[in-house]
């Protein structure tokens, strides 16, 4: 079958103080410039195994932030639907999309995407879509594709396998085998759903076993996204079933029930950041392994800037010692590191640039340590091989104090690199020397990505809410557009017997 691969992917916190715009967009338009591990090699090897003819358009991957500024989007999205009319005559259309991202006045922005490509293909070709779980799943959106497959997994190790189950799922449509009918039930919950822990384990583990039941093609559970302030917020369930509508409401009315079950049991519960640090120190050195602190708030996969100060002025103010922290987006720092040199002893101010939810600029005595060109992470995926994940040029600081302020013994280690995102690798510590020690206290801005390379070596993995873009408690997000009749607004939302 002739088959055309191309997509734009960000998620979009509507409450992050950076706009993305069209200088925030990294855009592969070959694939042998797409990164290891990624979906978009999955497909490209499946559709190569089958001997189908791939034509791919473009993948623009914007790191989350702010609401796309329109102009970049409508650029990039004229260029992909331009690459979809070239290629015509398909049989097929593959968007891998992220499900959660808004444009300056568009919503639904994956849903604009999917109806654009459906008026120029008409009927005559299948859309098949794979999205991530953290999505706003919108009526639209099944409107216009013929199947959508979600991630099941958070941390997202799944992504490639997710890609390669949708690749056959539109094979097998193409050729007459399948017929897609898609149903989605609102399970009215909101939060964040770890998989790496139970109940969610074995959740997942039941959705998917699911699967094999007859005439079920995919069931997947969108957790939504709740820093995007819209309508379609909130975690919805998905059923794709071979051609029986009455199956898939029932599937996604089923499924989604279990789920809503686990509303009280199945989110994450952060401590405070006083008291994630206090637990931090009570336990390290009596468990086998670092202790991992989890700084949720200021994710930058999240949209978050990733340069808040909340955590390091407390670490520094309460003296911890054998700390050390990862990713702090500052450019600004990293050049004066660069320009001193290793072994430089000097006064930097770090982070608290971009604005309240940052905190406020740390002004600090520092001696640079390392200095590493061209960072990369190494993301685990569950197929065993690893996402490549650049982050920027990187230095590794030890703060030894707060200008002014009473030395910290053997110092804070503070890893500042110039390309924002989360914590995925062990490299922003293990590339300086920063081992996985018992005793050792690693914070990592992230949400959950990071567990999938640090639960198998941390002692213990704390969960905090400190302050910022991405808070981690639900009632603390400022939320006016989104629909909040669901739970933890609301303890009982779908009362027996109502359908979702």
């Amino acid at each position: 079958m002739r088959v055309f691969l191309g997509g734009i992917v960000t998620e979009t916190n509507t409450f992050s103080p950076i706009p993305t715009g069209a200088s925030e967009w990294e855009v592969v338009r070959s694939l042998d410039d797409a990164a290891s591990g990624s979906s978009l090699l999955a497909v490209r090897d499946e559709a190569a195994a089958r001997g189908d003819e791939l034509i791919f358009g473009l993948s623009a991957f914007a790191m989350p932030a702010g609401i796309a500024v329109r102009r970049a989007y409508e650029d990039l999205l004229e260029e992909l639907l331009a690459g979809v009319r070239a290629a015509m005559p398909l049989d097929a259309v593959i968007l891998p999309l992220h499900g959660a991202m808004v444009a300056d006045g568009e919503d639904d922005a994956e849903g604009d995407v999917i109806e654009r490509v459906r008026t120029i293909v008409g009927d005559a070709a299948v859309i098949g879509v794979h999205i991530d779980l953290h999505c706003h799943l919108s009526e639209r959106m099944l409107e216009h594709a013929d199947a959508i497959v979600i991630y099941k997994e958070y941390p997202h190790t799944d992504m490639a396998e997710r890609a390669r189950e949708l690749y056959r799922i539109v094979a097998d449509t193409v050729a007459g085998r399948v017929q897609p009918t898609m149903a989605m039930v609102d399970c009215r919950m909101m939060g964040i759903y770890p998989t790496s822990a139970e109940p969610m384990r074995s959740f997942v583990d039941a959705l998917t076993a699911a699967e094999d039941e007859p005439g079920v093609l995919s069931l997947s559970l969108g957790h939504g996204f709740p820093w995007g302030d819209v309508p379609d917020s909130g975690a919805r369930m998905l059923a794709v079933t071979d051609g029986d509508a009455a199956a898939a409401e029932r599937m996604a009315t089923a499924w989604a029930r279990r789920f809503y079950e686990l509303r009280h049991t199945a989110g994450v519960r952060p401590l405070a950041l006083d008291a994630a640090l206090d637990r931090a120190l009570e336990v390290r050195g009596s468990v086998d392994g670092p202790v991992v602190v989890a700084d949720q708030a200021d994710n930058a996969g999240g949209g978050a800037p990733a340069d808040s100060t909340f955590v390091l002025r407390r670490l520094l103010e309460r003296g911890v010692e054998g700390a050390a922290v990862a990713l702090v987006w500052d450019p600004i720092v990293h050049h004066l590191a660069r320009s001193a040199g290793t072994g430089a002893r000097l006064q930097v101010r770090l982070g608290g640039k971009m604005g309240p939810t940052s905190g406020d600029p740390l002004d600090l005595d520092v001696t640079v340590v390392q200095l590493i060109d061209g960072l990369v992470q190494q993301w685990p995926q569950g197929d065993g091989v690893a996402y490549a994940n650049p982050a920027g040029d990187a230095v590794h600081l030890r703060v030894h104090a707060m200008v002014g302020g009473p030395e910290v013994p053997g110092g804070v280690d503070v890893i500042v690199n110039t390309r924002r995102g989360q914590v995925l690798g062990l490299e922003p510590f293990t590339a300086f020397g920063i081992g996985m020690d018992p005793g050792r206290i690693l914070v990592v801005k992230s949400t959950q990505h990071f567990y999938a390379a640090y639960g198998p070596v941390a002692g213990e993995v704390i969960y905090m809410a400190a302050p910022g873009a991405v808070a981690p408690i639900m009632e603390q997000i400022p939320l006016v557009r989104a629909d909040l009749r669901k739970y933890p607004w609301v303890d009982d939302p779908w009362p027996e017997g109502e359908a979702g």
